[in-house]
């Protein structure tokens, strides 16, 4: 296969192989930490979980990448990588380790959220590093297949980590602090991978010239409003509503995500182990949509267009989810789990298409930190909207048929607008 002679190249790089391993270290540790803190809020058998409790729980996970990606670059400019690498996964081991401990002595909510926060918030920190440190270790050659392939692998590492930790959950740990301290230790273990690496590295150059950092943080609140301008402009309109479209997908998912938790632990089962073993599935179903729409959409979107192919996942959806989601079972719910992750990755496949051909290239590294904002927060405020209408046991036929409107909009106003 072309992807695995493309990584035999790329792992003949010493650099490269190191930088690799800190990041699948690092995005495994991801996996366990983030489904380990959902299983505490959602399946402990001491808690009792309610939508708000996930919606908080979103909210820890998600809103650092919102609020601190846009300037995490203009920090990442002026410390070193390397050392970014080893105390930030230092910093994240130890405060998972806080964490851990705050679940076993059944500290006040608020103080493990806030623990829970620093941890996610760093971690935008080391996604971004990651992709700035790329160029350092591969020519310009291989840069493009590297680009390619390490994020892919961080998120498959992600993924096995999320599965690793209901592993060892459904296996017998006694705790999901004990889950936790499996996320610490892979922390810790990509921290000590980084000291691989000589300090400098992976950049930046000393020598290069840098504002003074409150220049720099207001010049990127600065620069991020030129890039709503620029989007806003009517030549770009079109990336504008596919921008518009993505977001309410997005939205969407996150509200039958809280709904489809609260199945998983009081609507379909009986029992926490049988509520994981349920949940498990459905992630993996959904892992099976994004998986199938990376294979289909560069085939589909190329014979339908963007705007269209967008219409089709956002018109199926809104068919599909309510005849899934209505009968609340956990047939159709698991079925429901790989339609709406197809159509959800395959329009935001569609989105980055639309935004790269629409958007001129100096405008584009600010229009995609715009897309990641607009992306966490339809997302915790989907899971908000959701704690709001959602009973105890998560069936809501309102939500469902709520969801399935949304979808037919955006489909409806995608065919109607868009440059199709």
């Amino acid at each position: 296969m072309a992807v695995v002679r493309d990584l035999r190249i790329l792992l003949r790089l010493r650099g490269f192989r190191r930088l690799l391993a800190v990041r699948l270290l690092s995005q495994g540790a991801d996996g366990v930490y983030q489904v380990a803190l959902a299983t505490y809020v959602v399946f402990s058998p001491e808690r009792q979980a309610s939508a708000t409790a996930v919606a908080s729980a979103m909210a820890v996970l998600l809103l650092p990448y919102s609020l601190v990606g846009p300037f995490a670059g203009v920090l990442l400019d002026r410390w070193r990588r390397r050392q970014v690498f080893l105390y930030g996964n230092l910093a994240r081991a130890a405060m998972a380790a806080a964490t851990a401990t705050l679940m076993v002595g059944g500290a006040a909510g608020w103080l493990f959220y806030v623990s829970a926060l620093c941890v996610t918030a760093v971690n935008r920190f080391v996604l971004s590093g990651l992709s700035a440190a790329l160029p350092r270790v591969v020519d310009d050659e291989r840069l493009v297949m590297a680009n390619s392939l390490s994020p892919t692998a961080g998120s498959l590492a992600a993924f096995g980590g999320g599965g690793l930790a209901f592993v060892v959950r459904l296996a017998g740990a006694d705790s999901d602090a004990a889950v936790v301290l499996l996320g610490a230790a892979l922390y810790l273990c990509s921290a000590l991978v980084s000291l691989l690496m000589a300090p400098d590295l992976l950049g930046p150059d000393r020598w290069s010239a840098q504002p003074r950092l409150g220049a720099a943080l207001t010049g990127t609140a600065r620069d991020l409003t030129a890039g709503v301008r620029h989007l806003m402009a009517p030549t770009r309109r079109r990336a504008a509503r596919a921008l518009a479209a993505m977001t309410a997908m997005r939205f969407c998912y996150g509200a039958l995500t809280v709904m489809v938790l609260m199945l998983c632990r009081y609507g379909l089962t009986s029992s926490t182990g049988a509520g994981l073993r349920l949940l498990g599935l459905a992630l993996g179903f959904s892992g099976a949509g994004f998986f199938v729409a990376a294979l289909v959409t560069p085939w589909a979107a190329g014979r339908l267009g963007p705007a269209r192919w967008i219409v089709v996942c956002a018109g199926s959806a809104a068919v599909l989810e309510p005849s899934l989601g209505l009968p609340f079972a956990a047939g159709p719910l698991l079925v429901a789990a790989f339609v709406l992750g197809l159509a959800t990755q395959a329009a935001k496949i569609a989105t980055d298409t639309v935004v790269q051909s629409a958007v001129e290239d100096g405008f584009r590294g600010r229009i995609f930190s715009l897309y990641d904002v607009l992306f966490n927060i339809a997302f915790v405020g989907a899971a908000a909207v959701a704690a709001l209408m959602l009973p105890p046991d998560g069936r809501s036929a309102t939500l469902v048929v709520m969801v399935a409107v949304v979808y037919g909009a955006v489909a409806t106003a995608i065919a109607r607008y868009a440059r199709l």
